[in-house]
């Protein structure tokens, strides 16, 4: 079986804020379909959905985004207006380097250059 994703999906407690958050850092114009789910389609990238869930995030994320960026700790900056915020210290190795971030719900993803 072939198969391709469709949509990545996050459940959280606010699609339509988290919908705006991720638009902004990606691009896209975001939708809210309801109130309980909201998605963007950034350009070059699958859609991401945000489902409303009753329960809050209780711990780290069993998957997340890489995000490239040119400027690892300048992107970080940019996105704290928006309501993200660092998780941890810049990480550079051999390969790049990287910055743990958490959006305005608390789901982790990370800058990456390289």
């Amino acid at each position: 079986m072939r198969a391709r994703v469709q949509e990545i999906v996050f459940d959280c407690a606010e699609p339509a804020a988290l919908v705006r958050f991720w638009a902004a850092v990606l691009g896209g114009a975001p939708v809210d379909r309801s109130p309980a789910w909201s998605y963007v389609d950034p350009p070059g990238f699958v859609r991401l959905a945000f489902q409303q869930v009753p329960e809050g995030k209780a711990v780290k994320n069993r998957v997340h985004l890489d995000v490239e960026v040119a400027d690892p700790s300048a992107a970080a900056e940019e996105v704290a207006p928006l309501g993200a915020r660092r998780s941890g210290g810049l990480v550079t190795d051999e390969q790049g380097s990287f910055q743990v971030m958490l959006d305005p719900e608390g789901n982790e993803f990370c800058f990456v250059t390289g």
